[in-house]
């Protein structure tokens, strides 16, 4: 998300959704404000996703598995080796090229954007703190967090042989 005027730069959002059977679902997600300084990095680094997953699984204290799309920082060199290092306890599925309905994180994003669309903001640093504040009431809505995951049409049961 882009914010112009004063105070001008960019936020940009990684989430992850967990969900294990009988349980109730848990939203993670890494916020970084870019204020477009020079040779500041527009965009989530391999380090940024690296602390989202590590931050879950010792949240979560269980082996993830780890649905991804392909956004060219997921299937990187440096990610590649990120994943391969913590193979103990991190698999990683990679969704088709572009395959938007089969993430949940997506229905996560369309879910916090939502009133967003006419909000006039003071600068990144407002914009961030709302965003933080509508993916917590999020986090706090028990019954919504699976609705992400039923909108994709995906279960955790597996099919019948």
């Amino acid at each position: 998300m882009r914010v112009s005027g004063k105070g001008s730069g960019r936020v940009s959002i990684a989430g992850l959704i967990a969900y294990k059977p009988g349980q109730r679902g848990h939203v993670f997600y890494r916020l970084r404000v870019h204020r477009n300084r020079p040779g500041e990095r527009r965009s989530l680094s391999a380090d940024d996703y690296a602390t989202l997953v590590t931050a879950a699984r010792h949240r979560l204290h269980a082996p993830i598995i780890l649905i991804w799309d392909g956004v060219n920082t997921h299937t990187s060199h440096a990610m590649r080796q990120l994943i391969a290092a913590r193979h103990r306890w991190l698999t990683v599925v990679q969704l088709p090229a572009y395959a938007p309905d089969l993430n949940p994180v997506e229905g996560l994003w369309s879910t916090m954007k939502s009133s967003l669309g006419n909000l006039a903001v003071d600068g990144v640093e407002h914009l961030a703190a709302i965003i933080r504040n509508r993916l917590k009431r999020i986090q706090y809505r028990p019954d919504l967090i699976p609705g992400f995951l039923t909108q994709t049409g995906l279960t955790l049961e597996p099919e019948p042989p």
